[in-house]
């Protein structure tokens, strides 16, 4: 009865927080507040769950390690600014309430320095689902909020091996040799087949030469994870791995915040704390937003980075779990910060849902700054020439560029936000420029050199109809074209004013009839010619770049 009872809490209130467009871990916390006053019996199950949910957690993102992006200035400098800034000012508002007769549970002074060193992270969960809710991943903004999260995560696991205060055993020196031994592991995954085995292989790498290993050694099980990770992050099976354990990685680590809600229901003194901590987080934003913009990038991705790095981070909760552990601090903190923990995430929820106008107001905030001193990603376009441009370079804007270039247009223009895609793409000739198809300034940019068609080719469900819903086609003047993979998506599309609609499940079916038809035996026995207007599905190459 009592596994039923876990269970029930856990689904009713994480589908009342989806309900609410909040993160399912708001309502698994709260969920542990609930059984943890119910006086239900703790299932040791739960703990054990949570435990190897972190252990996955940090072994996905040593699977996303590249030393190149994290080294990069504007990745590492904002990262280690904003954890020095956030710290201190933690730190000092922590202390000062305490001075002043705040009361929540024991802490010492290494206490309040260690919580406002764990307050000073991001949501690793809030910040990648916005990210791809936007498809903006592989925006440069997002590129920088991704290196900075993984950065404060090796961060905190650092401080979890040292607090650790394990003596090594000397056969630790013997885990150099897991270096030639993934190489090994990596042969071995080529061989594995795409469905669950290669999730049940992932599992054992995190766990085994992992985990288990290290700990068994003396070295902190969650490094020893993060560590296996990232030897394997150079696989070129590495992302699908990723992907495969995301499941069971989010179900897992259901039981960890179940443990922390567990811990007690929060006092006075802690739904205080929460209170003043949530006040502080749009003081979190400015941080993010001034540091990104010092280092040079625009005002909008400075302004779009703050914004997406507002909630504290589940982080936070692994590092002041930690610290209770090792006696300096009390045990209802982690009460105190699972629920500050929570309501910054209500609060990012809130003004990231439609951010336009909260965007445009913070850009125009900031003063500007010669073109000629901005990071070169961020310098503008030349877009002289330009007619046509095609936004999202996947397999149907690469078809619809390659049919345009076979037809004679001119002026064609391919625009991704993923760098490495358009890397790849103009190494084979491309006309393919970096830039976000949400940025207003570009839009306007591309209305002054009179580009006539823009062709909406995004292949997330729903990333066509966010982009016009953001823009609001408040500035280009020409005609917009999109593709839609439901119907009440085009009629939405249709609705915000987008000029022509295309199905993609429609013309597949269109272009699929077609070669059946050429399939048709003729008089001669052969297939019949290609009807006039039919193409290669693999489209002609490109030629060389116009515009």
């Amino acid at each position: 009865m009592t596994p039923a009872l876990y269970l029930l809490a856990v689904v009713v209130l994480g589908f009342a927080a989806t309900l609410l467009h909040l993160p399912p871990l708001v309502g698994f916390l709260l969920a542990g507040f609930v059984i943890g006053s119910s006086g239900l019996p703790a299932l040791p199950v739960v703990e054990a769950m949570g435990d190897v949910g972190v252990a996955i957690l940090l072994f996905t993102i040593g699977l996303k390690l590249d030393l190149r992006i994290l080294m990069r200035r504007e990745v590492i400098g904002t990262a280690v600014t904003t954890m020095v800034l956030l710290t201190g000012l933690g730190s000092v508002v922590i202390g000062g309430l305490l001075l002043l007769g705040l009361q929540v549970d024991t802490v010492t002074p290494t206490g309040v320095l260690l919580l406002g060193f764990s307050l000073s992270f991001s949501s690793t969960v809030v910040v990648i689902k916005l990210l791809e809710q936007r498809d903006d991943t592989g925006s440069l903004y997002g590129r920088i909020a991704i290196g900075v999260l993984v950065v404060q995560d090796i961060a905190a696991v650092i401080y979890m091996t040292f607090a650790s205060e394990r003596t090594p055993s000397p056969w630790a020196l013997a885990l150099v040799l897991l270096w030639p031994a993934a190489r090994l592991l990596g042969l071995v995954l080529n061989r594995i087949d795409h469905r669950e085995m290669r999730t049940l292989f992932g599992i054992a790498v995190a766990l085994l030469p992992g985990y288990l290993l290290f700990d068994a050694l003396g070295v902190d099980g969650d490094l020893g994870a993060l560590i296996m990770g990232a030897l394997m992050a150079s696989h070129p099976a590495a992302k699908e791995l990723s992907s495969s354990l995301f499941t069971i990685k989010e179900l897992l680590l259901v039981g960890f915040f179940l443990t922390i809600g567990m811990d007690g229901v929060p006092g006075a003194g802690a739904f205080l704390l929460a209170g003043v901590l949530l006040a502080l987080v749009p003081l979190r934003a400015v941080v993010y937003t001034v540091t990104v913009r010092v280092l040079r990038m625009r005002r909008r991705t400075s302004a779009l980075t703050g914004l997406a790095m507002t909630a504290y981070s589940e982080f936070a909760l692994i590092v002041v779990a930690v610290a209770v552990d090792h006696g300096v601090l009390g045990h209802e903190w982690t009460a105190a910060v699972s629920l500050a923990l929570a309501l910054s995430f209500v609060l990012s929820a809130v003004v990231n849902r439609r951010p336009t106008a909260l965007i445009a107001w913070i850009t125009h905030l900031i003063p500007r700054r010669p073109s000629s001193t901005l990071h070169p990603e961020e310098r503008p376009l030349d877009l002289t020439g330009v007619q046509t441009v095609i936004f999202g370079m996947g397999r149907i804007g690469r078809a619809t560029y390659a049919r345009l270039y076979a037809d004679g247009a001119h002026g064609v223009l391919g625009i991704d936000n993923d760098a490495a895609k358009v890397e790849r793409l103009a190494a084979k000739g491309y006309n393919v420029l970096e830039a976000d198809a949400t940025d207003q300034e570009f839009w306007e940019c591309l209305d002054a050199v009179h580009a006539t068609k823009a062709v909406l080719a995004m292949p997330d469900p729903g990333a066509n109809l966010h982009v016009i819903e953001w823009l609001g086609r408040r500035s280009f003047a020409g005609r917009v074209l999109a593709i839609a993979s439901y119907d009440d998506e085009a009629e939405q599309l249709r609705a915000k004013g987008v000029d022509v609609v295309i199905n993609v499940y429609d013309g597949l079916g269109s272009s699929l009839a077609e070669a059946v038809e050429a399939l048709d035996p003729g008089p001669g026995g052969q297939p019949a010619a290609p009807r006039a207007g039919s193409t290669d599905p693999h489209g002609p190459a490109p030629g060389p770049a116009t515009g």
